[in-house]
């Protein structure tokens, strides 16, 4: 924050206050909510709804404290009504989300699945960002590595990942640089705060902006 209570404009991007936590930090890791014309507590995951924002950590405990302690309705100063296990709806948001990015990048030609074809593409040094099914098998995951200051993206299930390449189940797959990968790491980092934790994601493997780092998937 600045001295005038405004939330402050880096290089890294603007950064916002999580009313629940009380941190300042890249709005790239906060949910944004608006309050809607009903009163209702709405996310705005693409941060483009008419109003003002109010910001949550992307973390389950973070949503929680904000939709039991009132402190939505404080920001607001307003009464509001927050929906029903607010966490889960956003995270099935974000998972959306994550999901429909993927399938443009595919369409556009910069992502591939299976085995054999993320071997290929990480082999010739084309990936960007590795891809594995939280629920594939961890024998498997092991005989590929995220790419060299490249990313990994380790907790979407293989029902997830073959609805994004139009398939019944994917374990493997891959990402290039440039066009929409940017945004699918910065979407899968405010995922993963909800899935496995807010300290984990932190420090994962391509974390946008820092933290990448080659790994074992």
């Amino acid at each position: 924050m600045s001295r005038g209570g405004q939330d402050k404009d880096r290089a890294d991007g603007p950064e916002r206050r999580c009313i629940a936590t009380g941190e300042t930090q890249p709005a790239s890791g906060l949910i944004r909510f608006v309050i809607g014309p009903d009163n209702q507590v709405v996310p705005d995951l693409a941060g483009k709804l008419p109003g003002r924002g109010i910001w949550v950590t992307s973390d389950k405990a973070a949503l929680e404290k904000a939709a039991s302690k009132g402190l939505f309705a404080r920001a607001a100063r307003a009464p509001v009504t927050v929906p029903d296990d607010l966490p889960t709806l956003v995270e099935q948001m974000l998972a959306r989300r994550v999901v429909e990015l993927l399938s443009l990048a595919r369409k556009s030609g910069r992502a591939v699945s299976g085995y054999e074809k993320v071997k290929g593409m990480l082999g010739k040094e084309e990936a960007d960002v590795l891809l594995q099914a939280e629920d594939g098998s961890a024998r498997g995951k092991t005989k590929l590595s995220t790419p060299q200051w490249g990313s990994y993206i380790g907790w979407l299930t293989a029902d997830e990942l073959g609805l994004a390449f139009g398939r019944e189940k994917v374990i493997h797959a891959a990402l290039g640089a440039g066009g929409l990968t940017k945004r699918v790491v910065e979407e899968a980092q405010r995922l993963k705060g909800l899935r496995v934790g807010r300290a984990d994601a932190a420090t994962a493997a391509g974390a946008a902006g820092g933290g990448r780092g080659r790994r074992k998937g």
